[in-house]
C-alpha cells in the first residue's frame, strides 16, 4: 500500500474523524522503515510499503488502532447535521458576498456576527 492509500484508509476507518496529512504520513513511514518495522519497494513509480515481521509483532503488541480511538463516541448523525448546517450557512454567505450589494454584504456580515454571539450565549445559559 502506498502513502496516499494509507491516508484514504485511515480516513475511511475513522469515519472521517481523522485524515492525516501527507506531511505527517510520509515522515512517519520513513521513520518506521528506518526502525525496520516496514519495508518499501518501488512499483509503477509509487513507493509501496509493507510490514516486516518485526512490524507485525509490534503492531500486535501495541495499543488499539488510532482510528478506533478517534471515532469512539462520535454521534455520526449529529455530526452530519452539523456539517450540513455549517456548509449551508457558508454557502449562503458566500453567495451574498459574491453577488450582493454593499448593503446586502453588510447585513449578511451582521447576521453571521449575531449568530456567533448567540451561540456563545447558549454556552453561557443566557437567552
Amino acid at each position: 500500500m502506498h502513502g496516499y492509500e494509507m491516508i484514504q484508509e485511515i480516513a475511511e476507518r475513522s469515519g472521517g474523524a481523522w485524515k492525516p496529512s501527507p506531511g505527517s504520513v510520509y515522515p512517519t513511514l520513513q521513520l518506521l522503515e528506518d526502525e525496520g518495522l516496514i519495508a518499501s519497494e518501488s512499483e509503477g513509480g509509487k513507493k509501496l510499503f509493507s510490514l516486516t515481521e518485526a512490524g507485525r509483532a509490534a503492531a500486535e503488541e501495541g495499543p488499539e488502532a488510532p482510528w478506533e480511538e478517534a471515532s469512539r463516541g462520535v454521534d455520526w448523525e449529529a455530526l452530519g447535521e452539523i456539517r450540513q448546517a455549517g456548509f449551508g450557512l457558508m454557502e449562503a454567505f458566500g453567495q451574498v458576498w459574491k453577488t450582493g450589494s454593499k448593503e446586502q454584504r453588510e447585513k449578511a456580515l451582521g447576521v453571521i456576527n449575531d449568530a456567533r454571539k448567540k451561540l456563545y450565549l447558549i454556552l453561557a445559559d443566557e437567552d
